[in-house]
């Protein structure tokens, strides 16, 4: 998929709500959007592509999977509406970076602060497992995203393996360069990637820029936030925090405690 460039983050999103590139999900999210689940029978379902959410001028930002089909393909926003934005949004809220615990609508409120959510592909795919064509076919938005938000991006937290591996690619394509081989993904996993000038390396580095005036890019692992991983405790409240105040006080937030 080919894509002209956006004048903005706000039109970006605009036509990533837009989006029927892909057959199967459009399918997808559209039968859910008609069938709804039995607990949302008086909703009516967004039933599109989820663009990110957050602030244009965000310093920090979250990488998912894909929008659930009962949470974002329903609301319209990012991880909301769903047991997996319930534990984010708790944890962005503890650290100082959400004005509220809570995520349950698309007119609720809330508000982020220094930071974006986004997710590698953006319609809710069947069984929560996109295929690899349709990760490489919705890249391009992310790459997009990415791309405008340079100037003052300086950290990104990647939730799990798939985003881990769908976003690679797209980091490199906006400008960071990705040692080879790849940085493999594990929680609590810290990258840096450089300005575009060949450094690149693990740790290190915080905000500033490199010679050429563009500023590396410090990459998180973090496992998702699944209620399969926050269930069984493989990912805790306090883990969450954690790779959170780490990545935040790596972009240089004021708001992480």
């Amino acid at each position: 998929m080919t894509l002209s460039a956006p004048s903005g983050l706000p039109e970006l999103d605009r036509r990533v709500a837009g989006c029927r590139a892909c057959p199967r999900l459009v399918a997808w999210r559209e039968e859910v959007a008609r069938t709804k689940r039995a607990a949302f029978a008086d909703w009516t379902y967004w039933g599109r592509p989820v663009p990110g959410f957050g602030p244009a001028d965000a310093r920090l930002l979250i990488v998912g999977l894909a929008p659930a089909a009962h949470g974002g393909n329903r609301t319209g926003r990012m991880f909301t509406g769903d047991r997996s934005g319930d534990v984010l949004y708790q944890a962005l809220y503890d650290v100082g970076l959400a004005s509220q615990p809570t995520a349950v609508s698309a007119d609720d409120g809330l508000e982020l602060y220094g930071v974006r959510v986004t997710a590698p592909v953006h319609c809710a795919p069947p069984a929560n497992k996109p295929t690899p064509q349709e990760r490489d076919t919705c890249r391009p938005w992310l790459v997009q995203e990415l791309t405008l938000m340079r100037p003052t991006l300086r950290a990104v937290v990647v939730l799990g393996a798939f985003g881990w591996q769908a976003a690679l690619p797209a980091f490199a394509e906006a400008g960071w360069p990705v040692p080879r081989p790849r940085p493999a993904f594990a929680h609590g996993a810290r990258v840096t990637l450089d300005g575009g000038n060949g450094r690149t390396g693990v740790e290190g580095g915080g905000g500033g820029e490199d010679g050429e005036g563009r500023a590396p890019l410090q990459l998180f692992g973090c496992f998702h936030v699944s209620q399969r991983n926050t269930f069984t405790g493989r990912l805790t409240p306090e883990m969450l925090r954690d790779v959170l105040r780490t990545a935040a006080r790596a972009a240089g937030l004021p708001y992480a405690g």
